[in-house]
């Protein structure tokens, strides 16, 4: 590891005066993430060894079943975050409702909320497949002082103020933002550290991989499946390679570092798509605005979407510009349809 790459840690000191509330309050609840990852991530990287595959023999809000790892992680991040006071409530894929968080010795003083999903892509453990985690960060509109309301977690996602995820693969990466830009870090496994590796990462404005799961084609939007024809084309740069992993965090990384759009739209099996608004869409969306990249479920911002419900799904667009842009053309030629 080139000793000259900063850690997260000095990083975080480093950009502490770019934050809009710089209290410290905000670093310790992204360092408080990143130690909950580092433990997850440990759990992980164990699957195979110890019994943490499969299902658990539950199921979550949505009626999905949880795989072992799921609850692992989902207790993790909740420890964590509880123990360390720093948070006003929790909200969680995994969990039915957000969690109240009452800090002994500061009677509900805490700023901030997280809503997370733990372990998104969890299936692919079992096969050895990258997985991640997803967060993201807002700051309370309730007063200071009460216990937190849904109110304070149904905020649409231009209110973030941090998000980011981990992708435990090949190398174990942190990559988030503050709403300047996005960084990512990479742990060093050997001292527990994680080092800036990927400074200022940026969407390519166009590029050459569409990411859709394209075994549900006969149920999406005309509009999907025209895209999709046209991604197929041989024109131009076109034929564009189709590379799904079915983990959003993978599928976004790659895309973010090589160039392509991902797509999980409504269908006739799913009218609102299957990605949740809070946990999934509207982090990424955040990240990749951030990149100079572009997020809508094909005919709005996602950032600027009003959540109604805690586990709210939402078609999700999300790649480089230009490639979104094409996918929302498509999509206005049959809107309403």
């Amino acid at each position: 590891m080139d000793r000259n790459k900063r850690t997260l840690g000095e990083f975080i000191i480093e950009n502490q005066a770019a934050f809009q509330y710089s209290s410290g309050e905000l670093s310790k609840l992204i360092n408080a993430i990143r130690l909950a990852a580092k433990v997850v991530n440990h759990e992980v990287n164990k699957a195979g060894l110890v019994d943490i595959l499969g299902d658990s023999g539950d199921t979550n809000i949505q009626g999905e079943n949880q795989q072992k790892l799921d609850v692992l992680a989902n207790e993790k991040f909740k420890q964590t975050l509880t123990k360390r006071e720093i948070v006003c409530g929790i909200a969680s894929e995994e969990e039915d409702d957000f969690i109240s968080v009452n800090s002994q010795d500061k009677n509900f003083q805490n700023k901030y909320v997280v809503l997370i999903d733990p372990l998104d892509g969890s299936s692919n453990i079992d096969v050895n497949v990258s997985v991640g985690t997803i967060f993201s960060i807002y700051r309370r509109v309730t007063p200071i002082g009460t216990p937190v309301t849904k109110e304070d977690f149904l905020q649409p996602g231009i209110n973030q103020v941090a998000a980011g995820y981990f992708i435990y693969g090949t190398s174990t990466m942190l990559v988030y933002t503050t709403g300047h830009g996005v960084n990512g870090f990479t742990l060093n496994p050997a001292i527990g550290t994680f080092y800036l590796s990927h400074p200022n990462m940026t969407y390519p404005e166009t590029g050459r991989i569409y990411s859709i799961n394209e075994g549900n084609y006969i149920h999406f939007p005309q509009g999907v499946k025209d895209y999709i024809k046209y991604c197929q084309q041989e024109e131009g740069d076109r034929p564009y390679t189709s590379r799904y992993i079915g983990s959003l965090v993978s599928d976004f990384h790659r895309n973010m570092i090589k160039g392509g759009i991902y797509m999980y739209p409504k269908s006739s099996v799913a009218s609102n798509g299957k990605l949740r608004l809070l946990y999934e869409c509207n982090p990424m969306a955040f990240l990749a605005e951030q990149a100079g990249a572009k997020a809508s479920d094909g005919y709005r911002r996602i950032l600027e979407i009003q959540p109604t419900e805690l586990h709210e799904r939402a078609p999700f667009f999300c790649g480089s510009r230009k490639m979104v842009e094409k996918a929302e053309e498509f999509m206005a030629r049959h809107k309403g349809a």
